[in-house]
């Protein structure tokens, strides 16, 4: 079973995605804004973390660059979750350390293929 950290302000979407890891088998942890999501990662140390990208607090570039500073979380998997599907904040996502940009909607199944595949071709998280 693998931890993994939703990082979500939307509540609906935050519970839609927990009931679907869940029932994958994994152990979910949430955050409803950017800085509870990195005190989140920092005291949880999950396996992924899911994190939507236009948030109060923090936003999720700014996130995913503490999360990446942080030799306790630098190698988690980290994935972007948002509705804007431009190109440049796709390509600035990744290029900024995210291993993986979902857009809102997504299909259960693409989230469960990005999930196994950072999963899967990780190295153990924690080091």
């Amino acid at each position: 079973m693998s931890r993994i950290l939703i990082i979500e302000d939307e509540d609906a979407i935050r519970a839609n995605l927990r009931r679907f890891l869940r029932l994958e088998g994994h152990e979910v942890f949430e955050a409803a804004d950017g800085r509870a999501g990195v005190e989140a990662a920092r005291a949880q140390r999950p396996d992924l973390i899911i994190c939507d990208l236009m948030m109060p607090e923090l936003d999720g570039f700014a996130v995913l660059k503490e999360v990446r500073a942080d030799p306790a979380t630098r190698r988690v998997a980290f994935c972007f979750l948002t509705a804007s599907a431009e190109r440049d904040t796709r390509r600035a996502g990744l290029a900024q350390g995210a291993d993986a940009y979902v857009t809102k909607p997504f299909e259960l199944g693409e989230m469960r293929e990005v999930i196994a595949r950072l999963l899967g071709n990780s190295p153990s998280r924690g080091d």
